[in-house]
């Protein structure tokens, strides 16, 4: 992998620079700095002034409300101010702020440890409302530092945005048996719509949707991430006017081997109308990550960000070219893909802004279900643009910010699961000494307790075999979307516009009531256990990637199945490969979904938390979106193993017939794993090209084995002809391409499977020169004649040598297709 590099202006320390005495580019009309619990005014390391509290309290009964209290010990890390006194409520208990009218940054500032020798933070759990809307429920210090940019960290600071009028009230709730805390209280102004109005082009994009999201000017949000990328962290007093701390992209980036290099003298940048100087900090738009000058197409800058599931997050991205050789549209062009979706598919920095030195910002919104669990990644990859021939083949990116859009109940996320005895939420100081005097009762209670498990554990496995339905459906409904049938009829306007059948069901176009186009796939009705409907939600709830198609919501009502998936415009890949019209996809079309493809297998395969073996590649369940991105589709035979295992355990064969890997169907070619989706990737490809064409195995002087496995290839390899490829003529960097995929699929169509690459490795070969691949060998084949029919001649069973493979035979009567 090449070296990526952070571009930093020699002008800038490379921890943090206090520009002393510099205009700000903001004065916010309210500025609070509460320390709570003290009782003297105070500044802290960067100059400002903290105030005492009691100016700002409602209640006059304070002392009866709650306490200020000390540390018992104060890390040598943690700042003094304001962490030298914590205000612990024993009731409900309310701040009044006297503000103006506008949006404020609200901060509380949190450090855990033990107050005096009674309290300790670890055993808080509260809550905390602004006018009566809940920001933090249940909360506990300790347990939230795991989020937190440095999860060892003494204290952290929970960042929310607020409409206020004339008075912001702040409440702490402590929970039953419980106390609440806080530090300090940070209060600032923000310009209007800083959020709200959308990014440079006035757009807030909604990720996945043509439709443009909207923000209304009483939304409330909370700060996940704020990056300076490329560069290191930018402190509250050189940020422009609105106290912003600024972090560096260390703990996020997913590529390897970053470097820092400064590059450029110092510039002026030129802000505009569009950007104003407060919309970021200097430093963050005259440090970049990017790739470096490098002429590889198929790099890329990769950053993954936990977040809570279930909620819509607005992210905002930095940008400005400030290197004087990129001072042209078209120079360096990258698409942005946010959760594997393609956000924007063609950003030019130059051509956006206007020009050289000239910030830009641009606003999405995505919403990050639970499908991967209740802390999924948000992920963002900038990748180049090859449609066009830029100068560079590069992507670039200065910042990002990361917020988190309210809920209806608020927009507290829940604190990381512990193991918790009951499975209560917060244990009180009684309840842990009989814990503890539980646990050293002695070893024979010990045993017994065991005993006691091993029999409910028993019992619950008999009782999750004679539910395992029930129980699956019970778990995606934790998980994932669930529509009721009257829904699934009212997304798809009583199933009336169909796109797609197969054999499994019918697969209907509809909308959702935001208005986002989705595909609706009805199954047949059956009164089965559901197996392969819950393979097929099971499989797509663990997937996110831009090759697997993302499912949205399921239905399981009776014998009513249906999945709910998004929609893909240009439908499945057999209808441009079809040998019924022209071929309309030229070469490197095919290349690229080739490529995509493979990515999105070698995902299943090496990705997930558990292997996913699809079983069922094949045209028809390879989907296009608009720009002919290729994602896999139709999970119903798919099954989960995990990764350690080398052989899958079938009980039925599976598969498509002319796809199917021949160890599916006879085992005497070795063991089923993932490597026979690797042998129908092979077949899709050579298919894509054309190479299993009936006009060519019929003007063929080979055998009926050339439509299973087209040998003739190998001859016109050695006599340096490709007559595989159908269409118009070709040029000859397109037969270069096309000779490099016919390389690599028969390197995947081979018999056996460990002759087979893995798909990871066959994501190199399509990446790689076509002088680093070698024709694989020829195997010697023979169909059992007795085996072959009109509807199966294009799956015969294959036997190595020339001896046919009598009483092997299997029939297909299990496959389903």
């Amino acid at each position: 992998m090449a070296k990526l590099h952070k571009w930093i202006e020699p002008g800038i320390h490379q921890k943090e620079t206090l520009r002393e005495g510099a205009p700000a580019a903001y004065v916010p009309t309210d500025v609070f700095l509460i320390n709570c619990g003290a009782t003297s005014d105070t500044n802290d390391a960067s100059g400002r002034t903290w105030t005492t509290e009691y100016e700002t309290l409602m209640p006059s009964n304070l002392d009866n409300l709650s306490f200020a209290a000390r540390p018992s010990y104060q890390d040598v890390e943690v700042s003094q101010v304001p962490f030298t006194e914590a205000r612990i409520f024993q009731s409900e208990f309310t701040y009044k702020f006297q503000v103006s009218p506008g949006w404020k940054f609200l901060r509380l500032y949190f450090y855990r440890t033990r107050y005096g020798s009674d309290f300790s933070s670890n055993s808080f759990f509260f809550s905390v409302t602004v006018d009566g809307l809940t920001l933090l429920k249940n909360f506990n210090a300790d347990l939230t530092t795991v989020r937190t940019y440095e999860p060892e960290s003494k204290y952290f600071i929970k960042e929310f945005i607020v409409t206020a009028y004339k008075t912001l009230r702040l409440t702490f709730t402590p929970s039953t048996d419980s106390l609440a805390f806080v530090n300090g209280v940070e209060i600032v102004s923000i310009p209007d719509g800083f959020y709200t109005k959308g990014g440079f082009d006035d757009k807030i994009k909604n990720v996945g949707s043509n439709i443009d999201f909207e923000l209304d000017d009483e939304i409330t949000l909370e700060t996940v991430y704020r990056l300076n990328v490329g560069g290191h962290m930018v402190s509250v007093v050189n940020d422009t006017g609105m106290f912003r701390q600024w972090f560096s992209d260390d703990d996020f980036l997913l590529s390897e081997n970053s470097g820092i290099i400064p590059v450029v003298a110092s510039v002026k940048l030129n802000y505009t109308e569009k950007t104003p100087a407060y919309i970021a900090p200097d430093d963050v738009y005259k440090t970049y990550l990017t790739m470096g000058n490098v002429n590889n197409p198929t790099l890329n800058l990769n950053f993954n960000f936990p977040v809570d599931a279930g909620f819509n997050y607005l992210v905002r991205l930095h940008f400005c070219e400030t290197l004087p050789e990129v001072n042209e549209p078209g120079q360096r062009v990258f698409t942005i893909f946010i959760r594997n979706q393609i956000a924007k598919l063609e950003m030019d920095v130059i051509d956006m802004s206007g020009g050289s030195r000239m910030p830009v910002y641009l606003d999405f919104s995505v919403y990050v279900g639970s499908e991967s669990g209740l802390r999924p990644y948000l992920r963002l990859d900038l990748h180049p643009y090859t449609e066009i021939a830029p100068r560079y083949y590069d992507a670039i990116l200065n910042g990002v910010e990361i917020l988190k859009l309210i809920n209806d109940d608020g927009i507290a996320g829940p604190n990381p699961k512990l193991v918790m005895s009951g499975g209560e939420s917060h244990v009180t100081g009684q309840k842990r000494v009989i814990t503890i005097t539980l646990i050293a009762v002695g070893s024979v209670t010990g045993l017994v307790s065991i005993l006691v498990l091993l029999i409910l554990l028993v019992r619950r496995q008999i009782k999750r075999k004679k539910n395992r339905q029930s129980n699956s459906v019970a778990m995606f409904k934790v998980l994932l979307k669930h529509y009721t049938y009257a829904e699934v009829k009212k997304i798809t306007k009583s199933f009336s516009h169909t796109i797609g059948k197969g054999g499994f069901g019918t697969v209907y176009g509809g909308n959702l009531c935001n208005g986002r186009r989705v595909a609706v796939k009805v199954l047949k009705d059956s009164t089965g256990n559901g197996e392969d409907f819950i393979n097929e939600v099971a499989s797509m709830s663990q997937t996110s990637h831009i090759n697997i198609v993302s499912l949205l919501g399921f239905c399981y009502e009776g014998s009513k199945r249906a999945i709910v998936y998004e929609f893909l415009e240009n439908g499945s890949l057999d209808q441009f490969i079809s040998r019924k019209k022209p071929l309309t996809l030229d070469v490197t079309t095919l290349y690229g979904i080739a490529l995509g493809v493979a990515r999105g297998l070698e995902y299943l395969h090496y990705g997930c938390k558990s292997r996913i073996v699809h079983f069922d590649i094949k045209p028809q369940n390879i989907l296009l979106d608009g720009n002919l991105c290729p994602k896999v589709s139709d999970f119903g035979l798919a099954k989960l193993c995990e990764k350690r295992e080398s052989i899958v355990s079938l009980i039925d064969t599976r598969g498509t017939i002319g796809y199917i890997a021949p160890e599916v169907f006879s085992r005497m070619y070795g063991g089923i794993s993932y490597k026979s989706d690797v042998y129908s990737y092979g077949m899709l490809v050579i298919e894509m090209l054309g190479a299993r064409s009936k006009e060519i195995v019929e003007t063929t002087d080979s055998n009926a084995t050339s439509a299973y496995f087209p040998d003739w290839i190998y001859n016109d390899l050695a006599n340096g002809q490709q007559t595989w490829i159908l269409g118009d003529e070709v040029t000859t960097e397109e037969n270069e391409i096309a000779k490099k995929m016919i390389l690599v699929s028969l390197w995947c169509i081979q018999p056996c499977p460990m002759d087979r690459p893995p798909m990871n490795r066959v994501v190199e070969m399509l990446e790689g020169s076509l002088d680093s691949l070698e024709i694989p060998p020829k195997p010697s084949m023979h169909i059992s004649r007795g085996f072959v029919t009109d509807q199966s001649s294009s799956l015969p069973l294959f036997s190595h040598g020339e001896e046919e493979a009598g009483g092997n035979t299997e029939t297909f009567e299990s496959i389903n297709i």
